[in-house]
């Protein structure tokens, strides 16, 4: 089934974050479509998929490690996007095989700045390569069911910027995702939001803007600055997962709890947890402080739980899970 990109509010894609129970946080919340962290084909090659029982979710695993790579679950099936880091598009294909009948759609990073991407030739690297960028989604295209879609940076300049956008266009996908910052800005440098509606004007498939959404007004704010379709979120939603909600955000502390409750609900993998966790303590509070601290130190979910008043919900979670494992 065709995803629809119009009028939507999306979870940006971000690495060790964009987890199951950050996804289904965001969701809970009111994102319409939920991007899933980058996950390299390298990686996915050397995984099979499987069924866990016990947790009700479908499980990506790399042999050799048990370690999963990515878990999803049938609630999430029709807006969950799986983004893949990728330089070959035999090997993207071979990859997306893996999950493509598990999730909504497929996405390509053609955006990520960080070096373990570019020196790969993946993430923003792709956007020097414009025939590679065509054979990849043209692969993907040609050969799935599953819509693909792409997320890029902004080029030099704008005009670059739009002539890359129409030929990514004329490869079939069904949107694409703009964040309006070049490779070079940083973080703090102000998005460019006049350079998205350069490429919202030049194309007719739904566009995303992304860049300085950090209140639920800011979805509205860049929909009418740019004329973008739909709009993407990662700090914003990283800080507070709930300025997804119209009634407004709900204070970080009842937020955190809720995704700490969720985590040990799908057994999420605990570093990727204290990461998110950390990350939300550092924009609101600071990690030298008691709560940082026991963040750190926390070896199970059971001090999570522990930290967070989570005891009880911790210990029913468990006795469930055991019970679905004895049948």
């Amino acid at each position: 089934m065709e995803i629809n990109y119009r009028n939507k509010i999306v979870l940006a894609p971000m690495v060790r974050v964009g987890t199951l129970p950050f996804r289904l946080l965001a969701a809970q919340y009111g994102a319409d479509i939920t991007y899933g962290e980058e996950i390299i084909d390298h990686k996915l090659l050397k995984c099979g998929r499987h069924m866990n029982d016990v947790l009700g979710t479908i499980d990506v695993i790399e042999k050799g490690t048990n370690s999963v790579v990515f878990r999803t679950c049938p609630v999430e099936r029709s807006r969950v996007v799986f983004q893949m880091g990728t330089s070959d598009a035999v090997r993207a294909l071979k990859a997306a095989q893996m999950v493509c009948k598990d999730v909504a759609a497929l996405d390509i990073n053609m955006g990520c700045p960080k070096s373990f991407s570019i020196s790969g030739g993946m993430g923003a690297a792709l956007l020097t390569k414009p025939d590679l960028i065509h054979d990849i989604l043209t692969t993907l295209k040609r050969n799935l069911d599953t819509p693909v879609t792409c997320k890029i940076r902004l080029l030099k300049s704008s005009q670059d910027t739009v002539e890359l956008a129409r030929r990514i266009e004329k490869t079939g996908v069904s949107a694409l995702a703009v964040h309006g910052r070049k490779v070079a800005d940083r973080p703090r440098d102000p998005a460019k939001w006049s350079e998205i509606a350069d490429v919202v004007a030049a194309l007719s498939v739904p566009v995303i803007a992304n860049g300085d959404v950090f209140d639920y007004e800011d979805f509205e704010r860049i929909k009418v600055a740019t004329g973008a379709s739909s709009v993407m979120v990662a700090r914003g939603a990283l800080w507070n997962a709930s300025i997804f909600s119209p009634q407004g955000k709900l204070p970080w502390e009842d937020v955190k709890r809720e995704y700490v409750r969720k985590s040990i609900l799908w057994d999420n993998d605990l570093k990727s947890t204290k990461h998110t966790l950390k990350e939300m303590i550092m924009h609101y509070s600071c990690l030298e402080l008691p709560e940082g601290k026991a963040v750190i130190k926390s070896e199970s979910y059971a001090d999570l739980a522990r930290l967070y008043g989570e005891d009880k919900y911790h210990e029913h979670v468990n006795k469930q899970r055991l019970s679905r494992g004895s049948r």
